[in-house]
């Protein structure tokens, strides 16, 4: 699962974010497929170079003539900047325990001034998937692993536009090809929120900003491939970041994917974030 994609960097942009020594956001999602979210994020600056991340998600999916899907997503880090390099370290759990679990722990090392910055990327997730029984398959349990590298870079073009590119790729322990079983696959394919988009093979992307004042626009465009049967989704979003009063920001974000998997989905989500400090 990519956890809120390009949310570092809109928050970057926020004028009251140099102020801030926490900051609080929650926020909903939702899809033309029945798809919701409700996520709860925290940031505290346990020193000026030293933030503690957390965050917290809920994910439920209605697919068609099937019971509901519920996920919850967890994720807890520390980032500490050692001037110009920094190092964030973390761990996270995503997925449904009758269905697809997975347990990350994640690291990055980062470069870093005001204008320019570059990190290499590194995750290991550790799965386990439920196969359910079906009419011609017993069902079983598989424990496999995945390990990902990657890099990411965001660069000022000028003082109002910005430039963001990441990329991460992921080699699995298992061969998870269900290219010939749709009953099985069939079971994960039906919203850009299913348990079969944790199963990535590779994800790249690029973003443009643009700080307008004191609000902040950001295009992102990714594509991303899914292992289990090697579909792609091709994603295309619009963020708006404004002020909210003094110390708040409220985002908005409009996209849809284009997927192999579950044909043309659009999204909306709406974010609340506050700042304290001084």
């Amino acid at each position: 699962m990519c956890w809120r994609s390009g949310i570092v960097f809109m928050l970057l942009a926020s004028n009251a974010l140099a102020a801030a020594s926490h900051i609080v956001g929650l926020g909903v999602e939702g899809d033309s497929a029945d798809g919701l979210s409700a996520s709860l994020i925290a940031d505290i600056g346990l020193t000026e170079k030293t933030w503690l991340t957390g965050a917290i998600a809920r994910n439920r999916v209605d697919p068609p003539s099937r019971p509901s899907l519920e996920t919850w997503y967890g994720e807890l880090g520390v980032d500490h900047w050692f001037e110009p390099i920094g190092i964030r370290l973390g761990a996270a759990y995503w997925g449904d325990s009758d269905l697809l679990e997975s347990r990350d722990l994640r690291a990055s090392l980062y470069w870093r001034n005001d204008r320019f910055t570059l990190s290499g990327d590194y995750e290991n997730r550790d799965f386990r998937f439920t196969l359910p029984e079906t009419d011609f398959f017993p069902g079983r349990v598989v424990r496999f692993d995945a390990n990902g590298v990657g890099l990411s870079t965001r660069f000022d073009l000028t003082e109002q536009f910005s430039l963001g590119l990441h990329g991460m790729d992921y080699d699995y322990s298992v061969n998870l090809r269900l290219d010939n079983d749709r009953r099985i696959l069939d079971l994960f394919s039906f919203s850009r929120l299913s348990l079969i988009n944790s199963l990535v093979d590779y994800r790249a992307g690029m973003t443009l900003g643009l700080e307008a004042g004191e609000q902040y626009w950001e295009l992102a465009l990714s594509s991303q491939k899914i292992e289990m049967d090697g579909s792609e989704t091709r994603s295309a979003t619009l963020r708006l970041l404004t002020p909210m009063g003094a110390k708040g920001d409220i985002e908005f974000s409009l996209g849809v994917d284009s997927s192999d998997a579950y044909d043309t989905v659009t999204f909306l989500s709406v974010f609340l974030y506050f700042y304290g400090g001084s």
